[in-house]
Parts: C-alpha cells; structure tokens; sequence
C-alpha cells in the first residue's frame, strides 16, 4: 500500500506539470513560437542523425558478423570489400554539411524574427526584481506618472511589449517560458524583453537564477486577455483605493495608513506613501499573496498579517507585534483594496 500510494502521488506529480500554466512548449507569444520551431528543427535533424549513425553502426556489426574477411588483398595492397562504403562515406560528410548548414540558417532566422518583433513596442512596462517580490509598474502615455503594481503582469492579446528588467540587490532571472526565454536582472544594468502574446491566458513566470532563501517563492503571475480587457483592468488600476466601510475596516485603514505598514507601503489617496514593499492600493484584486507563494484568500491573509516570517521565513517583511483585533481589522481593510 506504502509503495502504490507513493507511486500515486509520484504519477500526480508528473502530470500535474502537464498543464499550460507553465511550459516551454505552449507557445503563446512571438519570441516563445519561434524558439518552440527552432527547437523541433533541432530535434528533427539531430534526430535523423542519431538514427541514421546508430543505424550505420548496428549493420557494419551485422555486416562484421557475417563475413569476417572484410578486407581482401589484391596485389599487394588492401581494398574495401564493400565497394558501396567510399559512395556511403560522401553521402554521409554532404549529409552532415546539409545539416549544419539548416540549422545555422534556421537559427539566424529565428533571431530575425525576434528582433523585428521587438522594433516597435506599443506597451512599456518596466519590472524590477526585489528579494523576493516583483514590482510592476506601467509607463502610460499622457501621462508622467507610472501605474504601479506587484507580483502580476497584465498584457493584452496581439500587442507587442517591451519589459524593461531591473534588479534593487542581487541578479535575478525572470522566466516566462510559455511567453519567451529567460533574461537577467542585475543590479546596477537595465535590460529588456520583448513579450509579443498571441492567446489569451493565465501563466506563471518564475525567478530562475538563485537569489537567496525564498528564490522559489518568487512567481509573477502573468494575465494575458483581450484588448477590452486590458483597458477595463487599467482602468480599475489607475483608480485610488476605494474607501472603507464600516468601524472595523476604518480601523484596520487607520492601522495600515497611520502605523509601521505606511512606511513600507503605499495606498493611493491616503497618507501611506512608502515604496520598500509592494503597492497596496489594489491588492485584493491580485491571485497571490507574498509573491506567489499563497492563493489570496481571507485564511492565508491572516496568515500573512500575523506572521509573514512564518509564511515565507527570510522575506524583508517583519512581524509586526499586532492583537487579533488589529490584525482582524487590517485582513477587512486589505481586502477591501480591490
């Protein structure tokens, strides 16, 4: 029983990966497509290879087999028994030639393409890594200030992006695979990626280059949905955070906006105006909490408030010394942050 329930849980494992949340073979951007059809070029030609050397080498076995004396002397020097094998030799060298030639023509198409499709963005969103969180801000035209977010990238369908990569302390890598490759950020250097999306969707970015403890509690979760969508999303985004109502969502606004939280946080139209931590002023309409690393949801929330070290132990988030009261009326408030 021991064995079959650990074969069972192993058997859910390994499909649970196979789902389109996260997969470097779905394809659902320009750069990602492009690499997926360089990589099956790949494939199909180191394939063909593969199969036609092993093959060669099993019928030269058979052959050696067979007929032992696979060399004859004739006046004095050595021949070939197998007249086909100096025709056999040609083919294979014009065959490896072909090859290479393919898949060094196919890669510089492949770069090209990328590169064309990142010559005229319409969307400018700049992303900077923090330990262990992203922050997210859009650069909107009209306007000098930046829509500002955490931990959720919104993109919308058929529009090509430039995401300008930044890091606040060490090197980090964002990874969207079923949107494009990998590319770091590093402190002190600015780099960029090209997400030009082609369906709809929700997927999963992830950090993949180590960053300290909570690197694997480091997602970004990443919406892409139509053009209304988007405008509809931006927006909500764009507007302040919605009043509280009632006495225990006032008094959780007065504890988040007046007490530690307004250092490191900020809620549009009230007085919390810190930029360590996330951007609070919609944060209940996020999937996650803390970077991935818990659905948003009133029990982890509480979770969260009461003991982010306990939830995500190293994050620069402290626990804060609060009475169930006070933590019962900030999880009201944040929740109203929609």
């Amino acid at each position: 029983m021991i064995r079959r329930g650990a074969f069972l849980a192993g058997a859910a494992a390994v499909l649970s990966g196979c789902n389109r949340y996260q997969t470097s073979l779905g394809g659902e951007a320009a750069e990602s497509a492009n690499f997926l059809r360089l990589f099956w070029t790949f494939m199909a030609v180191c394939t063909l290879m593969y199969v036609l050397l092993v093959g060669g080498m099993l019928i030269a076995l058979w052959r050696s087999r067979k007929a032992r004396e696979a060399l004859v002397v004739e006046n004095g020097r050595h021949h070939a028994s197998a007249p086909i094998l100096r025709p056999l030799l040609i083919g294979w060298a014009a065959l490896i030639l072909v090859g290479l030639s393919a898949l060094a023509i196919a890669s510089f198409v492949t770069d090209r393409s990328n590169a064309a499709n990142a010559s005229h963005p319409k969307l400018v969103v700049t992303v900077t890594a923090n330990q262990w969180w992203w922050d997210v801000q859009y650069s909107l035209q009209g306007t000098t200030t930046a829509l500002r977010t955490a931990n959720e990238l919104h993109l919308p369908v058929g529009v090509p992006a430039e995401v300008i990569l930044e890091s606040n302390d060490v090197i980090h890598s964002l990874w969207i695979p079923n949107l494009a490759g990998k590319q770091d950020l590093i402190p002190g250097r600015v780099n960029d990626l090209q997400l030009w999306p082609k369906k709809t969707g929700l997927y999963r970015g992830q950090c993949a280059e180590f960053c300290g403890l909570q690197h694997a509690h480091m997602a970004l979760d990443v919406t892409v949905e139509s053009k209304t969508d988007f405008a509809r999303w931006l927006t909500a985004q764009k507007r302040p955070a919605f009043a509280p109502q009632g006495p225990v969502e006032t008094a959780g606004y007065r504890y988040v906006t007046s007490r530690a939280c307004a250092s490191c946080h900020t809620v549009s139209g009230t007085q919390a105006g810190g930029t360590v931590g996330p951007d609070l002023t919609h944060f209940a309409s996020r999937r996650s909490i803390a970077a991935g690393t818990r659905p948003m949801d009133r029990g982890n929330l509480t979770a969260w408030v009461a003991d982010p070290q306990g939830l995500k132990p190293g994050t620069n988030m402290p626990k804060i010394p609060m009475r169930r009261d006070e933590v019962r009326a900030v999880v009201a408030y944040l929740e109203r942050l929609k």
